[in-house]
């Protein structure tokens, strides 16, 4: 098939981008530059949609840098592996052992966000896998779909939250009252149909489970605590919880336990700054042409639902949020079902099949992009119906 080829050359693009990426950086500065562009252009079109744009735009990249910042320190304090280890340790058979995980992949993702998720938690479940001795296909694709399934619990799980939610203002308290029931609909979906393309692997005899490392319940701990109740109490939770992921990692950084060159290829500076100026680029855009915003006007939730998944697929989740959301959306949960959960249609969805895929090749895994593009066909559709489905029983819809 023609579509499978294709994928076959994007994973051979996916193997240049990770090894370039241990050097200088070229692709992540082409994008900063392209974001810098960007932003020059829209405001020479008009400063005050760029200006608007910005404003929106900005606290969800703060947000998520503090996210990676505290997911960083928690990893160093080895709270994903001991995680990790225990699930081996305490599951039975792979059918628990994948039940387990994904409890672990929703809470991370939840509260440390979807790209923190992929980017830890991915090598830390194939090590599970192995730890005892059974298949790590389930956990291995699991992590990808169940990350992009289980953003919709907090507005930080997911960057298109927080540009969405710009036009609103409501805490994560809030939202998590609104969304749990739909986003817990889409994440046990999405963990039944990866369940029923990966049976035969889950159903392996497992090996006795390697001994579990001891994690420091210390900074890491604390700091996953703080941001939590941050993003569940305040409004603009942006500021405090990247000043817990700044103080957590400039302790260790004085202590020596961490590296700067290890911090700043975690954060990713020139990848948030490319793509905060691609989302204002779109934002002010959206503003400034009146097409997307009347057309989402015209539609249910359905339907806004199914239009801003295509999209996330054709340009990306991130952009595409900027693009709809430049305006207020008419319906605003639907747009975001569509953001959050179309994007495990097809690699281009989200940014988080790229870190996916180069955790999973740093590991020593061989991840599919066809296999994981067929499980996420069936999966994204089915996840959206019942996302809908129980947004229309609350009245949200």
């Amino acid at each position: 098939m023609r579509w499978m080829r294709d994928l076959d050359e994007m994973e051979k693009f996916l193997e240049a981008i990770r090894h370039r990426s241990r050097k200088p950086g070229r692709l992540s500065q082409a994008l900063m530059a392209l974001g810098l562009v960007g932003i020059a252009a829209a405001v020479v079109a008009n400063a005050s949609d760029a200006r608007a744009a910005a404003s929106q735009d900005w606290s969800p990249f703060v947000l998520v840098s503090g996210l990676l910042l505290i997911g960083l320190v928690a990893n160093d304090d080895g709270l994903f592996d001991s995680a990790g280890g225990q699930l081996a340790r305490l599951s039975t058979n792979g059918f628990v052992l994948f039940l387990g995980a994904s409890l672990m992949i929703a809470t991370t993702t939840a509260l440390l966000n979807l790209d923190t998720s992929v980017a830890f938690l991915t090598p830390i479940l194939i090590y599970t896998a192995r730890r005892r001795g059974g298949g790590e296909a389930p956990l291995l694709y699991g992590c990808l779909l169940l990350s992009n399934a289980g953003s919709l619990f907090l507005p930080g799980s997911n960057l298109t939250n927080l540009i969405v939610l710009g036009h609103f203002h409501l805490s994560g308290a809030a939202f998590f009252a609104d969304m749990w029931m739909p986003a817990l609909a889409a994440l046990v979906v999405t963990g039944f149909v990866i369940a029923l393309f990966e049976h035969r692997t889950l159903g392996l005899s497992a090996l006795a489970p390697a001994p579990v490392p001891r994690p420091t319940w210390g900074l890491g701990f604390v700091a996953v605590l703080l941001a939590t109740v941050l993003v569940l109490v305040l409004s603009a939770p942006a500021l405090p919880v990247a000043a817990v992921g700044l103080v957590a990692v400039i302790v260790r950084l004085v202590k020596r336990r961490e590296n700067i060159r290890h911090v700043l290829e975690v954060l990713g500076l020139p990848v948030l700054v490319g793509l905060f100026g691609v989302a204002v680029t779109l934002g002010a855009l959206g503003r400034l042409w009146s097409g997307p915003s009347v057309m989402l006007g015209h539609l249910d939730t359905w339907a806004t639902a199914g239009v801003s998944s295509v999209v996330s697929v054709l340009v990306n989740n991130l952009p595409a949020a900027s693009l709809l959301a430049a305006r207020v959306p008419a319906h605003p949960f639907a747009l975001l079902i569509g953001l959050n959960l179309g994007p495990n249609f097809f690699v281009t969805g989200s940014l988080a099949w790229v870190l996916w895929w180069r955790a999973a090749r740093g590991a020593g895994a061989r991840p599919s992009l066809a296999r994981a593009s067929r499980i996420g066909v069936v999966a994204a559709p089915l996840s959206m119906a019942a996302a809908l489905l129980v947004l229309s029983a609350k009245g949200l819809a």
